[in-house]
Formats: structure tokens, sequence, C-alpha cells
């Protein structure tokens, strides 16, 4: 019963509470496959009047993190680890959605399931650090199948 009302009230957080140094991270969650991994997805909102990167993510909840994309390779999507990081530009924003850039959490320490609240660390190098906790949410649909399109 705690652990649905965090979930409730995690939710129910506004965005600009999870606004920090510049960096605002909004529409955050997670999702499951399977009891080994999972994946988090958000937007980043740069705020500042300089470039941040999104060096890596750190979390208690897994062995290892990663930042992922997808790509085709011969007709076939493959998943891959991004090196050197996700560029967030200055006044801009980056999404991290299924499909495409990622949060990729391997070897969790327990499975997880709908509700349960996932404690990330996001590493912008010079641009610091930003603590957010996600829920998971499995029948969370794509942000364009929720709202349709959204131009930038």
């Amino acid at each position: 019963m705690i652990r649905k009302t965090l979930a409730i009230l995690a939710v129910m957080t506004p965005a600009a509470a999870l606004a920090h140094d510049g960096l605002e991270i909004r529409d955050a969650y997670a999702r499951s496959a399977n009891p080994q991994t999972a994946a988090a997805f958000m937007v980043v909102e740069n705020h500042r009047d300089v470039d941040c990167q999104l060096t890596g993510v750190s979390s208690d909840a897994a062995d290892m993190v990663e930042l992922h994309t997808h790509s085709e390779q011969d007709g076939v999507m493959k998943m891959h680890k991004i090196d050197g990081g996700i560029a967030i530009p200055a006044g801009g924003e980056h999404t991290l959605a299924r499909g495409g850039d990622h949060v990729m959490l391997m070897g969790l320490k327990k499975p997880l399931t709908d509700g349960d609240i996932v404690a990330l660390t996001l590493d912008f190098g010079p641009c610091g650090t930003q603590q957010l906790d996600v829920t998971l949410d499995n029948d969370r649909a794509p942000e364009k199948a929720r709202h349709g399109h959204k131009s930038h």
C-alpha cells in the first residue's frame, strides 16, 4: 500500500520539482520486460545557456546501468551502448524514448513490478548530477501514442 501511494505521489509531482541547476527532467518512467533488465525513459530539458552532456547513469537497483540506443543494421533494429554520452543542447531538449536513446538497467538486483520506484543518478559531467525516482509502468504507451505528434 505504501509503495503504491509513493508511486501515485511521484506521478503527481510537478515537473518543476525535477529541475536542478537549469536541467529539468519530465515524463520519466521505466519498463521491465523481464526479471533481469529494465529501461528508463524521460525528456531532459536544458534551460542553461551552455550545452550539457548526459555522460552516465547509476542506480543501486542494477549491477550495470548504461545509455543505449537503437539503430538499423542490415534491415534489423539492434540495441547498443552509447559511447560518449548524449548531448543536451543549450536551450533545447533530448528525449529518451522507446525505440531510441534510453537508460538500460541490467542485472536487476530484484525483479521489478508495476508501481516500483527506481532511483537513478544522472551524471551530466560539468553540468552536475541529478537524482531522479522513476516509477515502473509497463502499461504506459509511447508518448506519441498518448498525445499525438508534438512538433519542436
